[in-house]
């Protein structure tokens, strides 16, 4: 996982962006899309037209960071292009990172009673 202070929001590009962007193409479409400074400290994720790849980019203070993940199976799970940008946190950044479908979380077990 991306150290990053607690504060930190996590916003979505919804839609699809080129995957050829680097660092200062994903920063301008932070700063237009997203309507948010690049350098404000946040992380931007990004996905790719087939799903299956996302770019995460994020200034630490001391330069701009540019990560990138592709799952060999599946897709990640992405809001529709409607919404425009979505802000998660970092533990649905965690869970999205891993495949798992971060809007509906199902817990694997719950106490039957207390005490």
């Amino acid at each position: 996982m991306i150290p990053v202070p607690a504060s930190t929001k996590v916003w979505l590009a919804a839609g699809v962006t080129d995957m050829r962007k680097g660092f200062n193409g994903l920063s301008a479409l932070a700063e237009k899309v997203l309507k948010q400074d690049p350098y404000s400290g946040h992380l931007f994720v990004f996905r790719g037209r087939q799903g299956d790849l996302i770019k995460v980019i994020w200034w630490d203070g001391q330069g701009a960071c540019l990560f990138a993940k592709r799952l060999e199976r599946g897709r990640f799970v992405w809001p529709s292009p409607s919404h425009g940008r979505v802000t998660i946190s970092q533990a649905q950044l965690a869970m999205l990172l891993e495949g798992i479908d971060w809007r509906t979380p199902q817990r694997t077990w719950r106490p039957l009673k207390t005490g």
